[in-house]
């Protein structure tokens, strides 16, 4: 009876805590949506009214553009800048330039022309004021100086010497080759005429500006910064007059120069040696 009473009473507890509890018409709560939270890198006063992340700052609005866009990456957008970026667009300029003074010259002719045309005689308009012929040609006259004058100077433009400065780094093979050969020949000359009245006793650096023509002449040379020694100062430009003329421009070089400027610094050092850079 015992063992009877026992299995009853643990069927009857087993039943009951099965059964589970609930307020009728109760539905299972959804899990909360999950938010985004982002670092800005900037803030504004106003509060955006539909926030669309969390931030450690209130942004309303920013960026460059009215749609609905995220920034991938908080660095500034940079300009692309491509290489001879700057040597095209000084050579835009100079097209610029050359176009504008032949439009200045085209206006010049027209007004001459009109000038001219204003001498012959016209019919009299009534209440038209009358220029007298002796200003009318004086107005043609300076006219045409004026137009003589430009053309002169768009002559002289154009037949300018092409130069091309070059320092102690030329950035292109055919300038660099050049310039390298130039300088040991300088350096060989020097080193065998060092000035006399410096050795073991004055030295220093001076800077030289050698301007030498395709055909390998010297044009002239140019003291830029003086070592603070005349002797110094006269044995470089000594140096270089002994060593003209030079080799003559290859032609790729001369193509498109007339006179090369090769600006280097002198150095006259202890040990009477002579060296360029």
């Amino acid at each position: 009876m015992l063992a009877l009473a026992l299995a009853i009473s643990v069927g009857l507890h087993a039943l009951v805590l099965s059964v589970q509890f609930g307020f009728p018409g109760a539905k299972r709560l959804a899990a909360p949506n999950s938010l985004e939270v982002v670092f800005v890198n900037s803030k504004s006063r106003t509060r955006p009214a539909k926030p669309d992340v969390l931030a450690q700052a209130n942004l309303d609005g920013g960026g460059n553009t009215d749609q609905n866009r995220r920034a991938k990456t908080p660095l500034p957008v940079l300009k692309s800048v491509e290489p001879g970026t700057q040597a095209r667009e000084l050579h835009r300029r100079q097209v610029e330039l050359e176009a504008r003074q032949q439009q200045l010259l085209s206006q010049v002719k027209s007004k001459a022309q009109i000038a001219v045309a204003e001498t012959k005689p016209k019919i009299e308009v009534a209440h038209e004021p009358q220029r007298s012929g002796l200003d009318l040609a004086s107005s043609a006259l300076a006219l045409a100086r004026l137009e003589a004058q430009i053309a002169r100077n768009i002559d002289e433009y154009n037949k300018r010497p092409r130069k091309q400065f070059i320092g102690a780094r030329a950035s292109e093979y055919r300038f660099a080759q050049y310039v390298e050969d130039w300088r040991q020949k300088i350096e060989r000359i020097g080193n065998l005429n060092y000035p006399e009245g410096a050795r073991g006793k004055i030295y220093g650096s001076l800077r030289l500006a050698v301007s030498i023509n395709s055909d390998g002449t010297l044009v002239g040379v140019d003291l830029e910064r003086s070592s603070g020694h005349k002797i110094l100062d006269a044995a470089a430009e000594r140096i270089v007059r002994m060593g003209a003329p030079y080799s003559g421009f290859p032609q790729n070089i001369r193509q498109d120069t007339d006179i090369l400027v090769i600006t280097r610094t002198w150095h006259f050092l202890p040990g009477d040696k002579m060296f360029s850079e």
